[in-house]
Parts: C-alpha cells; structure tokens; sequence
C-alpha cells in the first residue's frame, strides 16, 4: 500500500509539531539543570537559529522515511516506535560519541543522556504521528 501526498504531509506535521514541542520542553527545563553545568565553556553564547531551521525539518525527514512511512504503510504505530527509537539512537549517537572523541571534556554523562533522550524522543515522536494519520483498518463483513 503506498501512502498519499496528503497523509506524508499530515504525518510529517504531526511529528514537526510532536518533536518540537518536546525537545523544546526538554532544553528548557534540562539546558540550566544538565547542558549549562555540564558544558558551559562549549556552549555559545546565542542559539544559531539557522542551525535549527536546518536540523529540525532535515531531521524530521528522516524520521518520516525511515520510521512513519513503513509504518504507515503497514498500520503498525508500534513499528515506528522502534524503527524511531532506533534511528534516535543512531543520529544522537553520531553526534554524542563524535563529540566524546574529539573534545576534551565532552561528558560521558551528557552523552548517555543525550542516547537515551534521542531514542525516546524520536520513537514517541515516529509513533504518535503514525497513530494520528493511520488509516483505520477496513470493515469486512456484511452489512
């Protein structure tokens, strides 16, 4: 089954919006608590808004390729809990353990928080979005 236009468009929304609202809360509440403490001499002094405005949506796209559309496909919300759990895995362990090999004070705490946190985010996100623009299963039967 191939999922139309308006239902990659819907899903990829639902998650923009999902992702965004809770990784805004988590930086809120965890960037003074975990990030400032842990990593104050590497942070810069502004947010790069171009930055984001790139990782957001790219990141989102990958997660609407590699998560939701096979689940979609296949009716199964709990396919992109896994398939995004893993993919969050893999970008934020790619940006985590990059960092713990080539800076000098990159925290191992930050990064097993960051692989945890990537990995929930990611999947909650993946799933909530499939369940929100799943297709209800046809009635068989006679009526």
């Amino acid at each position: 089954m191939t999922t139309s236009p308006r239902r990659l468009l819907l899903a990829y929304a639902a998650a923009l919006l999902c992702f965004l609202l809770l990784d805004a809360a988590w930086l809120t509440w965890m960037g003074p608590r975990l990030y400032r403490p842990a990593l104050a001499a590497l942070m810069a002094p502004a947010v790069d808004w171009r930055a984001v405005a790139l990782f957001y949506p790219l990141y989102l796209l990958g997660l609407l390729v590699f998560a939701i559309v096979p689940a979609l496909e296949r009716r199964r919300p709990g396919q992109a809990l896994g398939r995004g759990a893993l993919l969050g895995l893999v970008a934020y362990a790619t940006y985590d353990l990059t960092n713990q090999a080539t800076l000098r004070d990159w925290p191992w705490l930050i990064t097993a928080i960051d692989l945890a946190w990537g990995s929930l985010l990611s999947g909650c996100t993946a799933w909530v979005s499939t369940s929100l623009t799943s297709r209800p299963a046809r009635r068989t039967g006679a009526r």
